[in-house]
């Protein structure tokens, strides 16, 4: 049974780095602004965003219920809740909420929750550059459900379905999307290897009262059909694909001092590969320093450094405090600032 569950490991990491590699080489193109729900590819936890969001194959954080659903299997005791703020680019309100809970052999249950929110503004037109009275504002939403399972001490296997709603004023989008992860722990210094498909799902198309209106076909009133409903056809598009492939190592490890270095290789469906890289600084478990650079050979890229710290503070034998800071530098666009907080039970 061992070496049925070796082989098997073997096949489905076999599987998903070829698909990686497929896709990689599949465009021409870059497609950069052909996908919508951007707020997708918004990294969550400050901890992977301090070490650059290389964290396809680091474990022991719920946030790889969004990284690599795979490598929450190993979230570490009963599990974890954990949520994350950030200011984003212009006043734009970003929060991820995550919790997980291991239920013994049967493996590890997780539900995210993401949001955007953009700051209400007044509706400005041709006549009413100052506004005509009424507000707008856009929010997106996306509600996950993870199941991962460990199914031998060193390969994990875990996956996501997902709810997304996208909306802007009176209009909305909705669909459905699945991410999948693996993530395979290897005898040369424990050196752990995490790949990742995340957003395969339907395309969005907006719909909504603003949209609909009465139609005479025959365009003379009084005469054939008068005020049929009908409808502007709204486009349908993709949202943003990601494959992920990481790898990440102990370097130093003691009862004092660990050091984590961590690299992710992402192939996107709307832009061109890149890569994040980081690494971590532990003490005694208990205090953290980071720093990373993302998005390594993207053109035009406007991010790259970034850095963090973090606490932990335990409360009872069985229950922990994590506090955690990363800055990540977005070059013209200023900064962004997040700060996550966890419960590990």
């Amino acid at each position: 049974m061992r070496n049925k569950h070796y082989l098997l490991s073997i096949c489905v990491l076999s599987v998903l780095i070829v698909a990686a590699a497929s896709a990689q080489f599949s465009q021409g193109t870059t497609k950069v602004g052909t996908t919508v729900a951007q707020f997708l590819k918004i990294g969550a936890g400050a901890r992977s965003l301090g070490m650059g969001g290389s964290a396809a194959a680091v474990e022991g954080d719920v946030y790889s219920i969004y990284w690599n659903p795979g490598a929450l299997a190993r979230v570490g005791g009963d599990g974890a809740a954990s949520f994350t703020h950030a200011a984003w680019l212009a006043d734009i309100n970003f929060d991820f909420a995550a919790a997980a809970l291991s239920v013994g052999d049967f493996g590890v249950l997780g539900i995210s929750v993401t949001s955007l929110g953009v700051p209400q503004d007044i509706v400005r037109t041709e006549d009413h550059p100052n506004g005509d009275g009424r507000v707008w504002n856009a929010n997106d939403f996306a509600l996950g459900v993870t199941y991962a399972r460990s199914l031998t001490d060193r390969f994990s296997i875990g996956a996501t379905f997902k709810y997304i709603r996208q909306g802007i004023w009176n209009e909305s989008a909705q669909g459905v999307a699945f991410d999948i992860g693996t993530i395979y722990t290897t005898q040369f210094n424990d050196l752990k290897i995490g790949a990742s498909i995340s957003n395969f799902g339907t395309k969005l198309r907006l719909q909504g009262p603003d949209l609909t209106f009465n139609n005479t076909p025959e365009g003379q009133l009084g005469q054939g059909p008068q005020n049929i409903p009908a409808e502007y056809a709204t486009d349908s598009y993709d949202i943003p694909l990601m494959f992920r492939l990481g790898l990440s190592m102990d370097v130093v490890k003691s009862e004092l001092v660990r050091t984590t270095v961590a690299i992710d290789a992402t192939h996107p469906n709307d832009n061109s590969e890149y890569i994040n890289s980081g690494v971590e600084f532990g003490f005694r478990e208990i205090f953290f320093a980071r720093v990373g650079y993302k998005s390594l050979f993207l053109p035009n890229s406007e991010e790259g450094l970034t850095w963090g710290a973090g606490v932990n503070a335990a409360v009872s034998s069985s229950t922990m405090i994590k506090v955690d800071y990363a800055f990540a530098d977005y070059g013209r666009l200023k900064n962004v600032q997040y700060v996550s907080l966890t419960v590990a039970y």
